[in-house]
């Protein structure tokens, strides 16, 4: 069973740690994602699989959102190349966003197993 209050958890610290890490590009998101997993994990504890589960579920959101509001941006600024501009800026930044979910999704599932074992 998914404790989505863990999820929740996990997810506000990924966007603030995020939002910090701008000033580190990618070892500071990469760091967001691993606390923001371990969060997660540890709040549901359960074990290993649970805080997997939970820390994959809180980087997965993540960076979801934050893809999907950054394809909204990128479509707004491709609007100064006209109607055919905004569509391939958005749809870039949306494809390269969800790889990059899909990477960090990793790192946060790892670190929410370390803590739901720890959690327990």
């Amino acid at each position: 069973m998914t404790d989505w209050r863990a999820v929740g958890y996990g997810f506000v610290v990924m966007l603030i740690a995020g939002l910090l890490a701008t000033f580190v590009p990618v070892v500071g998101h990469v760091g967001a994602g691993l606390i923001g997993g371990f969060v997660a994990g540890y709040v549901a504890g359960g074990g290993l699989l649970s805080g997997f589960w939970h820390g994959l579920l809180a980087g997965s959101v993540s960076g979801v959102v934050v893809t999907v509001l950054l394809a909204a941006f990128g479509g707004l600024v491709g609007l100064v190349g006209g109607p055919f501009g905004s569509i391939l800026g958005g749809a870039g930044v949306l494809v390269v966003g969800l790889f990059l979910t899909l990477l960090f999704a990793i790192d946060s599932a790892l670190a929410g197993a370390i803590g739901g074992v720890l959690g327990d």
